[in-house]
């Protein structure tokens, strides 16, 4: 059992807490039983799993299952889990996964592009709403934040695994490249005349949000076929993008949805 906070790993696991080092060591954490729970049932394979005793006794058959697919398998004390984990109280497993294995996004039908996202809730709320309505994927600019920060993880609840995501260091590039290949790219504005229930999502649709404060940049916004806006009540300036992008992905499937209805009965 690893007891030390010394102990080598330990502190190449604790390096992972900054995105620095996750990128320059190409890996991620994985934290709590939920998360490894879904990369097991993703059959993504990890490079470490550290866990507790514990933890051990009240998950056998994860266990097995998350031991067998990681290279390299460790009990360690309490003290050090929560040394590693970057959560308050962590509830006994942490691993780390390969940051190159993650599968990019091809985008036929549905899928969110995002500018400048800084809150990591925001980001894994977009994701579990993404994954709920069947998206292709996510697009995300380079100076985002990052899509394995620990808190996007969290609170995309488990979905991280069902939506593939590509992060693009010339965002206006990435969607010209679709917009070339027949996907509608469609840009949320306040000021945009078109509210979003006057738009035909049933064509293959890349949907734009920006930076929770700023909003999207000028070259990305007139890169867009349409600019919609959500109607607000007076008095209300904005949505927070999370909600925003929900009420959007789900008007697409509700437009979808119904079409796919209407044509069946008749």
């Amino acid at each position: 059992m690893l007891t030390s906070l010394q102990n080598p790993l330990v502190k190449q696991l604790r390096k992972l807490h900054r995105a620095k080092e996750r990128r320059e060591q190409q890996v991620f954490l994985l934290e709590g039983t939920h998360l490894l729970e879904a990369a097991c049932t993703a059959q993504r394979q990890l490079i470490t799993l550290c866990y507790t005793p514990a933890w051990q006794a009240r998950y056998p058959d994860l266990w097995q299952r998350a031991s067998q697919s990681a290279h390299r398998s460790e009990v360690v004390s309490p003290e050090v889990l929560r040394a590693i984990a970057t959560t308050v109280e962590p509830d006994g497993v942490v691993a780390t996964i390969d940051r190159t294995a993650m599968p990019s996004p091809t985008f036929r039908s549905l899928g969110l592009g995002l500018e400048t996202i800084q809150d990591p809730g925001n980001l894994g709320t977009m994701i579990r709403t993404a994954a709920a309505v069947g998206a292709d994927g996510l697009l995300l600019s380079a100076d985002s934040v990052d899509p394995d920060h620990p808190k996007v993880l969290r609170a995309s609840a488990g979905h991280w695994f069902d939506l593939p995501i590509a992060v693009s260091s010339d965002l206006c590039s990435s969607l010209s490249q679709y917009q070339q290949q027949g996907m509608q790219i469609v840009a949320t504005l306040p000021t945009a005349s078109l509210t979003y229930w006057e738009i035909d999502w049933r064509q293959p649709t890349l949907i734009l949000l920006g930076n929770e404060g700023a909003g999207l940049s000028q070259a990305v916004t007139e890169l867009a076929d349409y600019q919609v806006t959500i109607p607000l009540s007076s008095g209300v300036e904005s949505l927070n993008v999370a909600i925003a992008a929900a009420l959007l992905l789900y008007e697409a499937k509700r437009q979808r949805m119904t079409h796919s209805c209407s044509q069946g009965s008749g």
